[in-house]
């Protein structure tokens, strides 16, 4: 796999509790931080206290090989109990020039739910790396030989991530409904 066709990760899992219990956990932002490796903890921006598009928030990640950084977040799209979308910029600049520009984002975050018959949820989150410069698009222009290796282990890396944090919600999600 190559950079250039576009890298993307998606993650499902079968809730056993209702949307509206589902939906409540994934749009608090600060939740993720619970269960993520690499995301410390996030803070809203702005005077934000709550998921609306055009709302921004600030998270802070730490990853063994790729450091400490920070990163704004910007809501894009929030369709109460269905999706929940937010893309991540390097204020800072870390990867490249800083870059505060949503259409340039380092990479896109979403949450997609739909109920089932039976009552439990289905939850999916997906992240897309880029547009915009990244660790990944570093990493490659370092050692452009290593591409593909490096695209892997990273998609590997956000996979397991994700993996995590949907396992969190799902046990939280349960324990709430099924006490």
């Amino acid at each position: 796999m190559r950079y250039a066709d576009g890298l993307g990760v998606e993650c499902e899992v079968e809730v056993d509790a209702a949307l509206s219990r589902v939906w409540e956990l994934v749009t608090d932002i600060g939740l993720p931080a619970r269960f993520s490796p690499e995301l410390q903890r996030v803070a809203w921006l702005d005077g934000a206290d709550r998921p609306q598009v055009g709302a921004r928030f600030q998270g802070w990640n730490e990853n063994a090989r790729l450091g400490a950084w920070s990163t704004v977040s910007h809501v894009v799209e929030l369709a109460e109990h269905r999706v929940f979308a937010w893309v991540v910029t390097d204020a800072e600049g870390r990867f490249g020039g800083p870059t505060r520009d949503p259409a340039n984002a380092m990479a896109s975050w979403r949450y997609e739910l739909s109920a089932a018959s039976d009552g439990s949820t289905l939850l999916r989150q997906s992240a897309l790396i880029g547009p915009g410069r990244n660790g990944v698009t570093l990493a490659i222009e370092r050692m452009p030989e290593r591409e593909e290796q490096i695209i892997a282990f990273r998609l590997a890396d956000l996979r397991s991530g994700m993996e995590t944090t949907l396992r969190g919600i799902k046990s939280l999600a349960e324990e709430a409904e099924h006490g």
